[in-house]
Protein backbone atom coordinates (compact mmCIF):
# COMPACT_ATOMS: atom_id res chain seq x y z
CA UNK A 1 0.00 0.00 0.00
CA UNK A 2 1.28 3.47 -0.79
CA UNK A 3 0.56 6.76 0.97
CA UNK A 4 -0.69 8.49 -2.13
CA UNK A 5 -3.96 9.75 -3.50
CA UNK A 6 -5.19 10.01 -7.05
CA UNK A 7 -6.51 13.37 -8.12
CA UNK A 8 -8.54 13.68 -11.31
CA UNK A 9 -8.52 16.62 -13.66
CA UNK A 10 -11.87 16.87 -15.41
CA UNK A 11 -12.20 18.13 -18.97
CA UNK A 12 -13.46 21.67 -19.39
CA UNK A 13 -17.18 22.03 -19.92
CA UNK A 14 -17.83 22.23 -23.64
CA UNK A 15 -20.61 21.76 -26.10
CA UNK A 16 -21.15 18.03 -26.57
CA UNK A 17 -19.88 16.69 -29.86
CA UNK A 18 -22.62 14.78 -31.69
CA UNK A 19 -22.01 11.05 -32.13
CA UNK A 20 -20.32 10.04 -35.35
CA UNK A 21 -20.04 6.74 -37.11
CA UNK A 22 -16.79 4.89 -36.66
CA UNK A 23 -14.63 4.71 -39.78
CA UNK A 24 -14.18 1.43 -41.61
CA UNK A 25 -11.97 -0.95 -39.68
CA UNK A 26 -9.86 -1.94 -42.67
CA UNK A 27 -6.47 -0.33 -43.01
CA UNK A 28 -6.88 0.89 -46.59
CA UNK A 29 -3.59 2.79 -46.58
CA UNK A 30 -1.66 -0.31 -45.46
CA UNK A 31 -0.16 1.68 -42.60
CA UNK A 32 2.21 -0.37 -40.43
CA UNK A 33 0.90 -0.54 -36.86
CA UNK A 34 2.88 -0.55 -33.62
CA UNK A 35 4.10 -3.96 -32.51
CA UNK A 36 4.17 -3.18 -28.79
CA UNK A 37 2.22 -1.09 -26.31
CA UNK A 38 5.23 1.25 -26.10
CA UNK A 39 6.69 2.68 -29.33
CA UNK A 40 9.87 4.80 -29.54
CA UNK A 41 9.50 8.15 -31.29
CA UNK A 42 12.24 8.27 -33.92
CA UNK A 43 15.26 10.54 -33.37
CA UNK A 44 14.21 11.30 -29.81
CA UNK A 45 14.25 9.93 -26.27
CA UNK A 46 10.43 9.88 -26.14
CA UNK A 47 7.80 7.16 -26.53
CA UNK A 48 4.19 7.03 -27.68
CA UNK A 49 1.73 4.60 -26.11
CA UNK A 50 -1.76 4.93 -27.58
CA UNK A 51 -3.91 7.37 -29.54
CA UNK A 52 -7.49 8.44 -28.93
CA UNK A 53 -9.96 10.96 -30.29
CA UNK A 54 -11.22 13.15 -27.45
CA UNK A 55 -14.71 14.23 -28.44
CA UNK A 56 -14.95 16.42 -25.32
CA UNK A 57 -12.11 18.63 -26.59
CA UNK A 58 -13.48 19.37 -30.07
CA UNK A 59 -12.32 16.06 -31.49
CA UNK A 60 -8.55 16.46 -31.04
CA UNK A 61 -6.28 13.43 -31.20
CA UNK A 62 -4.64 12.75 -27.86
CA UNK A 63 -1.59 10.51 -27.79
CA UNK A 64 -0.72 9.19 -24.36
CA UNK A 65 3.06 9.34 -24.25
CA UNK A 66 6.20 9.04 -22.14
CA UNK A 67 8.32 12.18 -22.51
CA UNK A 68 11.89 12.75 -21.38
CA UNK A 69 11.68 16.08 -19.57
CA UNK A 70 15.38 16.75 -20.06
CA UNK A 71 15.36 16.33 -23.85
CA UNK A 72 12.42 18.42 -25.03
CA UNK A 73 12.18 19.17 -28.74
CA UNK A 74 9.48 20.08 -31.27
CA UNK A 75 7.17 17.17 -32.03
CA UNK A 76 4.75 16.80 -34.92
CA UNK A 77 1.67 14.71 -35.46
CA UNK A 78 0.97 12.75 -38.63
CA UNK A 79 -2.62 11.55 -38.78
CA UNK A 80 -4.08 9.47 -41.57
CA UNK A 81 -7.46 8.40 -42.89
CA UNK A 82 -8.60 6.47 -45.92
CA UNK A 83 -10.53 9.48 -47.26
CA UNK A 84 -8.17 12.35 -46.44
CA UNK A 85 -4.77 10.65 -46.67
CA UNK A 86 -2.13 11.82 -44.17
CA UNK A 87 -1.55 15.28 -42.76
CA UNK A 88 1.13 16.72 -40.48
CA UNK A 89 0.41 19.29 -37.77
CA UNK A 90 2.18 20.79 -34.78
CA UNK A 91 1.56 19.30 -31.35
CA UNK A 92 0.98 20.59 -27.85
CA UNK A 93 3.05 18.48 -25.43
CA UNK A 94 1.55 18.43 -21.94
CA UNK A 95 3.80 16.74 -19.38
CA UNK A 96 1.94 15.78 -16.22
CA UNK A 97 3.16 17.62 -13.15
CA UNK A 98 3.41 14.47 -11.04
CA UNK A 99 6.67 13.05 -12.41
CA UNK A 100 8.27 12.87 -8.92
CA UNK A 101 11.51 14.29 -10.29
CA UNK A 102 12.21 11.32 -12.58
CA UNK A 103 13.55 12.13 -16.07
CA UNK A 104 10.53 10.60 -17.79
CA UNK A 105 6.91 11.48 -17.10
CA UNK A 106 3.41 10.63 -18.23
CA UNK A 107 2.38 13.08 -20.95
CA UNK A 108 -0.36 13.96 -23.39
CA UNK A 109 0.62 14.95 -26.90
CA UNK A 110 -2.31 16.87 -28.38
CA UNK A 111 -2.85 17.05 -32.15
CA UNK A 112 -5.24 19.61 -33.64
CA UNK A 113 -6.19 19.66 -37.31
CA UNK A 114 -8.95 19.27 -39.88
CA UNK A 115 -11.00 16.10 -40.41
CA UNK A 116 -9.51 14.37 -37.41
CA UNK A 117 -12.80 12.62 -36.74
CA UNK A 118 -12.07 10.39 -39.75
CA UNK A 119 -8.48 9.57 -38.76
CA UNK A 120 -7.59 5.93 -38.20
CA UNK A 121 -3.84 6.12 -37.42
CA UNK A 122 -1.46 8.59 -35.81
CA UNK A 123 2.31 8.99 -35.54
CA UNK A 124 4.32 11.37 -33.36
CA UNK A 125 7.51 12.41 -35.11
CA UNK A 126 10.35 14.90 -34.95
CA UNK A 127 10.10 15.44 -38.71
CA UNK A 128 8.11 18.45 -39.87
CA UNK A 129 7.78 17.24 -43.47
CA UNK A 130 4.27 17.20 -44.85
CA UNK A 131 4.05 13.62 -46.10
CA UNK A 132 3.60 10.40 -44.18
CA UNK A 133 6.47 8.03 -43.58
CA UNK A 134 4.94 4.61 -44.09
CA UNK A 135 8.14 2.94 -42.90
CA UNK A 136 7.34 4.02 -39.34
CA UNK A 137 4.96 2.22 -36.97
CA UNK A 138 1.71 4.11 -36.38
CA UNK A 139 -0.78 3.88 -33.54
CA UNK A 140 -4.36 2.90 -34.39
CA UNK A 141 -6.72 5.59 -33.14
CA UNK A 142 -9.35 4.48 -30.63
CA UNK A 143 -12.56 6.09 -29.38
CA UNK A 144 -13.50 7.11 -32.91
CA UNK A 145 -17.17 7.17 -31.98
CA UNK A 146 -19.07 8.39 -28.94
CA UNK A 147 -21.01 5.59 -27.27
CA UNK A 148 -23.97 6.04 -24.96
CA UNK A 149 -24.34 2.37 -24.01
CA UNK A 150 -21.51 0.41 -22.47
CA UNK A 151 -20.27 -3.15 -22.60
CA UNK A 152 -19.39 -3.12 -18.89
CA UNK A 153 -20.87 -1.40 -15.84
CA UNK A 154 -17.69 -1.72 -13.75
CA UNK A 155 -14.06 -2.12 -14.83
CA UNK A 156 -11.08 -2.36 -12.46
CA UNK A 157 -7.76 -0.92 -13.72
CA UNK A 158 -4.65 -2.45 -12.12
CA UNK A 159 -1.27 -1.11 -13.18
CA UNK A 160 2.37 -2.05 -12.86
CA UNK A 161 2.49 -5.79 -12.30
CA UNK A 162 6.20 -6.56 -12.30
CA UNK A 163 9.00 -8.61 -10.79
CA UNK A 164 8.28 -12.08 -9.42
CA UNK A 165 4.91 -11.18 -7.84
CA UNK A 166 3.26 -14.56 -7.30
CA UNK A 167 0.44 -13.92 -4.81
CA UNK A 168 -1.86 -16.45 -6.43
CA UNK A 169 -4.32 -17.10 -3.60
CA UNK A 170 -5.03 -13.45 -2.88
CA UNK A 171 -5.47 -12.64 -6.56
CA UNK A 172 -7.91 -15.52 -7.08
CA UNK A 173 -9.91 -14.49 -4.00
CA UNK A 174 -9.90 -10.89 -5.19
CA UNK A 175 -11.17 -11.77 -8.67
CA UNK A 176 -13.96 -13.89 -7.25
CA UNK A 177 -14.87 -11.09 -4.86
CA UNK A 178 -15.02 -8.69 -7.80
CA UNK A 179 -17.58 -10.97 -9.42
CA UNK A 180 -19.73 -10.90 -6.29
CA UNK A 181 -19.47 -7.11 -6.17
CA UNK A 182 -20.68 -6.69 -9.76
CA UNK A 183 -17.40 -6.08 -11.59
CA UNK A 184 -17.45 -7.50 -15.13
CA UNK A 185 -14.00 -6.52 -16.36
CA UNK A 186 -10.49 -6.29 -14.88
CA UNK A 187 -7.47 -4.83 -16.72
CA UNK A 188 -3.86 -5.54 -15.74
CA UNK A 189 -0.77 -3.93 -17.25
CA UNK A 190 1.72 -6.76 -17.00
CA UNK A 191 5.48 -6.36 -17.22
CA UNK A 192 6.24 -9.65 -15.50
CA UNK A 193 5.02 -11.89 -12.69
CA UNK A 194 5.66 -15.24 -11.04
CA UNK A 195 5.00 -18.50 -12.95
CA UNK A 196 1.98 -19.56 -10.89
CA UNK A 197 0.28 -16.20 -11.16
CA UNK A 198 0.92 -16.16 -14.89
CA UNK A 199 -1.11 -19.37 -15.22
CA UNK A 200 -3.92 -17.85 -13.19
CA UNK A 201 -3.93 -14.69 -15.31
CA UNK A 202 -4.31 -16.84 -18.41
CA UNK A 203 -7.23 -18.66 -16.78
CA UNK A 204 -9.17 -15.44 -16.12
CA UNK A 205 -8.23 -14.12 -19.55
CA UNK A 206 -9.68 -17.25 -21.15
CA UNK A 207 -12.74 -16.94 -18.95
CA UNK A 208 -13.26 -13.46 -20.39
CA UNK A 209 -13.13 -11.35 -17.25
CA UNK A 210 -9.48 -10.30 -17.42
CA UNK A 211 -7.78 -8.18 -20.07
CA UNK A 212 -3.99 -8.42 -19.98
CA UNK A 213 -2.15 -5.50 -21.55
CA UNK A 214 1.50 -6.29 -22.17
CA UNK A 215 3.62 -3.52 -20.67
CA UNK A 216 7.30 -4.14 -21.54
CA UNK A 217 8.54 -0.83 -20.16
CA UNK A 218 11.70 -2.50 -18.86
CA UNK A 219 12.70 -3.18 -22.48
CA UNK A 220 12.89 0.57 -23.16
CA UNK A 221 13.65 2.23 -19.80
CA UNK A 222 14.99 1.49 -16.35
CA UNK A 223 11.72 1.77 -14.39
CA UNK A 224 11.76 2.61 -10.70
CA UNK A 225 10.12 0.27 -8.21
CA UNK A 226 8.77 3.21 -6.19
CA UNK A 227 7.94 6.89 -6.26
CA UNK A 228 10.78 8.43 -4.20
CA UNK A 229 13.71 9.07 -6.54
CA UNK A 230 16.10 9.24 -3.57
CA UNK A 231 15.19 5.71 -2.53
CA UNK A 232 14.10 4.17 -5.82
CA UNK A 233 16.44 5.03 -8.67
CA UNK A 234 15.34 4.80 -12.27
CA UNK A 235 13.98 6.62 -15.30
CA UNK A 236 10.27 6.74 -14.47
CA UNK A 237 8.09 6.40 -11.38
CA UNK A 238 6.82 2.92 -10.43
CA UNK A 239 6.99 1.22 -13.81
CA UNK A 240 5.10 4.05 -15.49
CA UNK A 241 2.04 3.63 -13.28
CA UNK A 242 0.49 6.97 -14.17
CA UNK A 243 0.88 6.26 -17.87
CA UNK A 244 -1.02 2.99 -17.55
CA UNK A 245 -3.78 4.47 -15.39
CA UNK A 246 -4.39 7.24 -17.88
CA UNK A 247 -4.27 4.77 -20.75
CA UNK A 248 -6.79 2.53 -19.01
CA UNK A 249 -9.23 5.39 -18.49
CA UNK A 250 -9.11 6.37 -22.16
CA UNK A 251 -9.12 2.77 -23.39
CA UNK A 252 -12.39 2.11 -21.58
CA UNK A 253 -14.00 5.54 -21.85
CA UNK A 254 -16.80 4.20 -24.04
CA UNK A 255 -16.65 0.60 -22.88
CA UNK A 256 -17.35 0.94 -19.16
CA UNK A 257 -19.82 3.04 -17.20
CA UNK A 258 -17.50 3.23 -14.20
CA UNK A 259 -13.81 2.52 -13.63
CA UNK A 260 -12.24 1.57 -10.30
CA UNK A 261 -8.64 2.67 -9.74
CA UNK A 262 -6.92 0.57 -7.10
CA UNK A 263 -3.86 -1.62 -6.56
CA UNK A 264 -3.67 -5.37 -7.07
CA UNK A 265 -3.78 -5.95 -3.29
CA UNK A 266 -6.85 -3.75 -2.71
CA UNK A 267 -10.61 -4.20 -3.05
CA UNK A 268 -13.09 -1.33 -3.08
CA UNK A 269 -15.73 -2.80 -0.81
CA UNK A 270 -19.17 -1.33 -0.02
CA UNK A 271 -20.27 -1.83 3.56
CA UNK A 272 -23.81 -0.47 3.44
CA UNK A 273 -24.69 -2.07 0.11
CA UNK A 274 -24.48 -5.66 -1.07
CA UNK A 275 -22.57 -4.77 -4.25
CA UNK A 276 -21.29 -1.89 -6.36
CA UNK A 277 -24.39 -1.28 -8.55
CA UNK A 278 -26.71 -0.18 -5.70
CA UNK A 279 -23.85 1.79 -4.11
CA UNK A 280 -23.26 3.79 -7.28
CA UNK A 281 -26.97 4.20 -7.91
CA UNK A 282 -27.35 5.86 -4.50
CA UNK A 283 -24.19 7.95 -4.84
CA UNK A 284 -25.01 9.11 -8.34
CA UNK A 285 -28.60 9.95 -7.36
CA UNK A 286 -27.33 12.03 -4.45
CA UNK A 287 -24.59 13.68 -6.56
CA UNK A 288 -25.81 13.63 -10.19
CA UNK A 289 -23.13 15.99 -11.48
CA UNK A 290 -20.18 14.21 -9.91
CA UNK A 291 -17.88 11.97 -11.90
CA UNK A 292 -15.30 11.06 -9.24
CA UNK A 293 -15.98 9.28 -5.95
CA UNK A 294 -13.27 8.83 -3.32
CA UNK A 295 -13.08 5.68 -1.22
CA UNK A 296 -11.06 5.80 1.99
CA UNK A 297 -8.26 3.28 2.25
CA UNK A 298 -7.88 1.04 5.30
CA UNK A 299 -5.39 -1.73 6.01
CA UNK A 300 -6.20 -5.23 7.26
CA UNK A 301 -2.85 -6.41 8.70
CA UNK A 302 -1.53 -9.83 7.69
CA UNK A 303 -0.30 -10.27 11.26
CA UNK A 304 -3.84 -10.54 12.69
CA UNK A 305 -5.89 -13.70 12.09
CA UNK A 306 -9.50 -14.75 12.45
CA UNK A 307 -9.56 -16.88 15.61
CA UNK A 308 -11.67 -19.88 14.63
CA UNK A 309 -9.47 -20.93 11.74
CA UNK A 310 -12.50 -21.76 9.62
CA UNK A 311 -10.96 -20.07 6.58
CA UNK A 312 -7.66 -21.90 6.88
CA UNK A 313 -8.68 -24.49 4.33
CA UNK A 314 -6.58 -27.58 3.63
CA UNK A 315 -7.07 -27.33 -0.14
CA UNK A 316 -5.40 -23.89 -0.12
CA UNK A 317 -2.37 -24.99 1.89
CA UNK A 318 0.02 -25.34 -1.04
CA UNK A 319 -1.21 -22.36 -3.05
CA UNK A 320 1.29 -19.47 -2.87
CA UNK A 321 -0.01 -16.19 -1.56
CA UNK A 322 -2.01 -14.58 1.23
CA UNK A 323 -5.39 -15.93 2.31
CA UNK A 324 -7.32 -12.69 2.77
CA UNK A 325 -10.22 -14.56 4.37
CA UNK A 326 -8.08 -15.06 7.45
CA UNK A 327 -7.37 -11.36 7.93
CA UNK A 328 -10.65 -9.74 8.90
CA UNK A 329 -9.46 -7.16 11.43
CA UNK A 330 -8.99 -3.60 10.29
CA UNK A 331 -6.46 -1.21 11.75
CA UNK A 332 -8.32 1.28 13.97
CA UNK A 333 -8.62 4.80 12.54
CA UNK A 334 -6.13 7.28 13.96
CA UNK A 335 -7.14 10.80 14.84
CA UNK A 336 -5.59 13.55 12.74
CA UNK A 337 -4.13 10.98 10.33
CA UNK A 338 -5.26 11.20 6.73
CA UNK A 339 -6.09 7.90 5.06
CA UNK A 340 -5.24 7.78 1.36
CA UNK A 341 -8.11 7.18 -1.03
CA UNK A 342 -8.87 5.12 -4.11
CA UNK A 343 -11.44 6.03 -6.72
CA UNK A 344 -14.51 5.10 -8.67
CA UNK A 345 -14.75 7.36 -11.70
CA UNK A 346 -16.95 8.06 -14.68
CA UNK A 347 -14.22 8.02 -17.35
CA UNK A 348 -16.12 10.41 -19.61
CA UNK A 349 -15.74 13.09 -16.95
CA UNK A 350 -12.01 12.54 -16.46
CA UNK A 351 -9.19 14.05 -18.46
CA UNK A 352 -6.17 12.75 -16.56
CA UNK A 353 -5.03 11.30 -13.26
CA UNK A 354 -2.54 12.90 -10.94
CA UNK A 355 -0.80 10.98 -8.20
CA UNK A 356 0.31 13.18 -5.34
CA UNK A 357 2.18 12.16 -2.19
CA UNK A 358 0.56 13.47 0.97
Amino acid sequence: MYSHTYYIQAPPAKRATPPIKAPPSENNLKIPEASYSITPIGNSKHFMVSGFIDHRLDGVIQVISIINRNSLQPLYCVYCSAKQGCKTVHTDVQIHSDHFGYPYGASDVICKGEHMQHATHVLITTNEKGSADLKMEYLPIKNNAVQETFKFNFTVCISSLFGDYNNVLQFAQTMEMYKLLGVQHVVIYNTSCGPDLEKLLKHYETEGMLEIVSWPIDKFLNPSRGWDIKLHKGDIQYYGQLVTLNECIYRHMYQSKYILLNDIDEIIMPYKHASLPPLMEDLQSAHPNRGVFLVENHIFPKTQFEESGKFKRAEWKNIPGVNIMEHIYREPPQKNVYNPTKMIVNPRKVQKTQYIQL
